[in-house]
């Protein structure tokens, strides 16, 4: 775009090209812990530091989508979007994304009590993840429904996850990787229905430049996350006091 078409409404194909293009400069599957990671590089505690920091953002995601849920008077949306809740908190007989997360860590030998009391991750964990909650709080719905468009470029992450660390690692198997496998299902129907609400909901180009830097926002909560994690465990590994220390008996 020219600086002639500054404030013209984008048809729905710019627009969307725009979200799509901030997942291919932004997103975390070009952070280097990322690589590291999925190429095999790190040790078992740095996986199990990954993976007990990474609950926090599990255990976000359905408080974010209440929250998200308390504002909106439209009842077809909050149908649709009360899904997400039950993908991660579980429903009836299916125990839920957070269940499968935590067979994960159960995998890794960290315990429940450990994991879920969030005590060993790190200030900088916690705190991108509750940006994440506040933004969606306090923003627009249609600029906090762009939010959660991340998900478009998920499935690529975890098929790549999922070779990856089977491959890689003799501590993981097909058991734990049960988490990933249902989300190449879940995300590219939760990315469908929540790219076609911001297409018709934003509604001017500032609402859809909104819209992108709510993308480019989740994916610097993503960034930032792994930004902690490579600091305290990989480069220069000074592992902040009250965080995990792999070995050291604290999980």
């Amino acid at each position: 775009m020219g600086l002639h078409d500054m404030g013209k409404l984008w048809t729905p194909a710019e627009f969307e090209a725009a979200i799509r293009a901030v997942g291919a400069q932004r997103y975390h599957d070009k952070h280097p812990f990322h690589r590291m990671l999925h190429g095999g590089k790190l040790s078992k505690g740095q996986v199990q530091a990954w993976a007990l920091n990474r609950y926090c953002y599990q255990e976000a995601v359905p408080r974010k989508d209440a929250a998200f849920m308390s504002r909106v008077h439209d009842r077809e949306l909050r149908r649709e979007w009360i899904r997400r809740i039950h993908d991660h908190d579980g429903l009836g007989e299916e125990p839920g994304g957070i269940e499968r997360w935590l067979v994960l860590t159960d995998g890794l030998g960290l315990s429940r009590d450990y994991v879920t009391s969030r005590r060993g991750a790190l200030a900088g964990t916690k705190f991108a993840v509750e940006a994440y909650v506040r933004f969606v709080v306090e923003q627009p719905l249609v600029v906090a429904v762009a939010s959660s468009l991340t998900e478009l470029f998920a499935p690529s992450i975890h098929r790549e996850r999922i070779a990856g660390m089977l491959e890689n690692y003799d501590f993981i198997d097909d058991r734990v990787m049960a988490y990933f496998k249902r989300r190449l299902t879940q995300a590219p129907r939760d990315s469908e229905f929540a790219l076609d609400y911001v297409k018709r909901s934003a509604l001017t180009r500032a609402e859809q430049e909104q819209c992108v830097a709510a993308v480019e926002f989740k994916c610097d909560v993503l960034w930032a996350q792994l930004d902690a994690l490579n600091h305290a465990y990989v480069m220069p590994g000074v592992i902040p006091p009250g965080a995990f220390r792999p070995g050291g008996g604290d999980d």
